[in-house]
């Protein structure tokens, strides 16, 4: 059995690590000498079903010629080089939750599957704690709780993998209290490939005099995959100091999860519209840096007709001696003048045993299409009118959702450029999705988001395009359709939707650490 407590210096350096700090040739020896050999599994493999199908969202199946099951980033290398020596197209993937198809697609014919990585340590060197790509999010909340009782503010979905979450991004139900998951990101582990496609493994931190910062810096919300494999992140709090249980946010020990749920066959559209236009209000009002609500976090789970009832999950900390008050405060507030009473189900805990909750499973529901961003100001009635008549259509037959997760407060605190992260004056992260079972609905299920889509977004051709109410799209919520012309007709092009004004300093990253363009998917930025 691989040991999951690996050296602070992984076998990438038997290659040579590009870094500001120099390795001893004994500790190269030892750290190569530790890492089990790659897995290389091929078709007619009886593993390679599992291994190939190992996609979150069914619509999309790869099919490469290679699948690798790697454990360090020498492995990595070694891949890509290969992959650029037979002109191979590669993707890496990390927990398989992508919701597009940029890596579950024929195209590709080497598929890097980290998932084997999930060494999670503290790392004196660095003074930050390492976290290779293949953990999951849960794996992270669990050792960092466990071993120091720090965690990393990440999503509610315990199984997605911590690479694309964190590359992309990262937000969830601590991100008001705690910032957004790259903003306590101190340094990344990355296998590039020179103009040659010459693979060599690049550490990159956020210190200021440190010659590759662009690609750190391109890591905190540019999205994975496409700048280079990432192997490893490291992570410490800005300006934290003293022990390892002082240098990552302390998550509560008690969390109160409550769920609010209004069954549909109570809500007539007024109803609808008024609790809609009720929450977007608070939160408008609500979602400044230091507000008292930053310890709390909610998301409104606007559900179809045939789901049965419209949600929305709240997540408090529940040490707070007014914390009750706050959140009976907060559900008043967006009861008024809705006239309808909600079933509430209060449930406390610890913050690990929440966090840990398996996310709810879709069943046979397993092909998907999403697409989401970001909203400065709340939707208005007019699209929320939009909203009612798509979710209340009585020929649905997917499970379709409009999701609308609070934002703002800490997110806010930090500037359009100082992260990838251009969005930094939201209060609302937005997302579309559409689950479905028979394939032979395929058309006619993506058709109704894109219509959902196109009427909520019709004064900016239908997508979330930046402007005094939106913010942009988010890439760990794509949407292959904005680089479509043929859907895309506004103007305004993908990438400033996705990155706003840090697209150009993006490009140029990529064109100085993936020059020919090794590392690219259907939403991948371009070299400059």
């Amino acid at each position: 059995m691989i040991s999951r407590r690996r050296l602070l210096v992984s076998a990438a350096a038997v290659a040579g690590v590009t870094s500001g700090f120099s390795l001893s040739a004994e500790s190269v020896a030892r750290a190569a000498r530790n890492v089990a050999p790659e897995l290389i599994v091929r078709p007619g493999d009886a593993r390679y079903a599992e291994l190939s199908g190992r996609g979150h969202n069914t619509r999309f199946l790869a099919a490469p010629d290679e699948i690798w099951l790697v454990h360090s980033a020498a492995q990595v290398e070694k891949a890509v080089n290969q992959a650029t020596a037979r002109n191979q197209r590669i993707t890496v993937r990390s927990g398989g939750h992508c919701f597009e198809g940029l890596v579950d697609d024929p195209q590709f014919r080497l598929l890097v599957d980290t998932s084997e990585m999930k060494g999670i340590t503290f790392d004196s060197t660095m003074n930050a704690f390492a976290v290779e790509a293949g953990a999951t999010l849960g794996e992270v909340y669990k050792a960092l709780y466990e071993g120091w009782g720090v965690t990393v503010p990440g999503g509610v979905c315990p199984e997605v993998g911590v690479s694309g979450h964190v590359s992309g991004g990262g937000y969830g139900p601590l991100s008001r209290r705690f910032g957004l998951s790259v903003d306590h990101l101190y340094a990344v582990e990355v296998v590039v490939a020179d103009c040659g496609g010459r693979a060599r493994t690049v550490i990159a931190t956020r210190n200021a005099g440190d010659p590759n910062r662009g690609l750190w810096w391109a890591h905190t919300g540019g999205g994975g995959g496409q700048f280079g494999i990432v192997t490893r992140f490291w992570f410490r709090t800005p300006g934290a100091v003293g022990a390892p249980t002082a240098l990552l946010p302390k998550p509560p020990q008690r969390m109160r999860k409550t769920l609010v749920s209004w069954p549909w066959a109570q809500l007539t559209e007024a109803n609808f519209t008024r609790l809609v236009l009720n929450h977007g209000a608070w939160h408008a009002a609500n979602s400044a840096p230091g507000s008292a609500y930053s310890v709390m976090h909610s998301s409104l789970q606007l559900n179809t007709l045939n789901v049965g009832s419209v949600k929305m999950e709240i997540r408090i900390d529940a040490t707070l001696p007014n914390a009750s008050q706050l959140q009976d405060d907060y559900i008043r507030a967006l009861s008024v003048g809705v006239g309808v009473d909600p079933t509430i189900t209060v449930q406390e805990g610890t913050w690990l045993a929440i966090a840990l909750e398996p996310t709810p499973s879709y069943g046979p529901f397993t092909r998907n299409k999403s697409m989401g961003g970001h909203l400065r100001k709340p939707l208005t009635a007019g699209q929320i009118d939009a909203v009612y008549r798509s979710l209340t259509d009585p020929n649905r037959t997917g499970f379709g959702l409009v999701y609308l997760a609070a934002y703002g407060c800490a997110i806010n605190s930090v500037g359009s450029a100082d992260t990838a992260v251009a969005q930094r004056d939201s209060v609302f992260k937005l997302w579309y999705s559409n689950n479905w079972a028979d394939p032979a609905q395929d058309a006619n299920e993506v058709e109704w988001i894109r219509t959902l889509r196109k009427a909520v977004h019709a004064s900016t051709g239908g997508f979330p395009v930046p402007n005094d109410q939106q913010g942009g799209g988010y890439i760990n919520y794509p949407d292959v359709d904005m680089r479509d012309p043929g859907q895309n007709t506004f103007g305004v092009p993908w990438y400033t939707i996705l990155y706003n004004d840090n697209y150009p300093r993006l490009q140029r990253v990529k064109s100085t650490y993936d020059p020919g363009n090794v590392f690219r998917h259907a939403l991948s930025i371009t070299p400059s």
